[in-house]
């Protein structure tokens, strides 16, 4: 059976992670603005698999399983290619942890849920802070394009430790949430 097109947007933002990685990793303008722009791409699809999925009726247990997971996987990702070059370094792994064990707790979480027949749907404060984690790395990422004109790379890390407050907060929601069913 063919993917919708919701979860071919999905899938395919999970398939260019790795080339968004390497150019990251790579030196240089042309690699940095390359992965800048496939990572807005990536972070566009994660709004628009989504809005397709309830627009065309398309909504699948598939693209509920796996649109978590490829947000996940994008950001975790890249939150450690970037710290592995320094670019988040010193007291912005501070935000990165944060952002990263909020993401495992809450799967965790969900998984325990789904386990007693007990579903979380994501709120939309969650849905925004997702949005923030990818801009705040997209700028990180535009900083390695040579992107000189404004100091970015000081924008991306205070975006970083914002997007961290909203991603202990979300985390919060849903531990409350959660704790009901223990």
């Amino acid at each position: 059976m063919l993917p919708n097109l919701a979860n071919a947007l999905t899938i395919s933002r999970i398939l260019i992670i790795p080339i968004i990685l390497i150019l990251i990793y790579m030196k240089g303008p042309l690699s940095g603005w390359t992965a800048f722009i496939l990572f807005c791409l990536a972070g566009i699809t994660d709004y628009f698999d989504g809005y397709l999925a309830r627009l065309r009726k398309e909504i699948s247990n598939l693209g509920t399983f796996l649109d978590p997971i490829a947000d996940k996987l994008l950001v975790a990702s890249v939150i450690l290619i970037l710290t592995s070059k320094e670019i988040i370094s010193d007291y912005e792994i501070i935000p990165a942890l944060i952002i990263l064990l909020r993401e495992i707790a809450v799967s965790g979480l969900r998984e325990f849920l789904a386990g007693i027949k007990v579903s979380v749907p994501v709120s939309k404060i969650a849905k925004f802070k997702t949005a923030l984690q990818l801009i705040a790395l997209g700028i990180l990422i535009l900083s390695e394009g040579g992107f000189i004109v404004l100091p970015i790379l000081m924008f991306g890390k205070i975006a970083l430790w914002i997007a961290a407050l909203l991603t202990l907060y979300t985390g919060y929601d849903y531990l409350k949430s959660g704790l009901r069913h223990f």
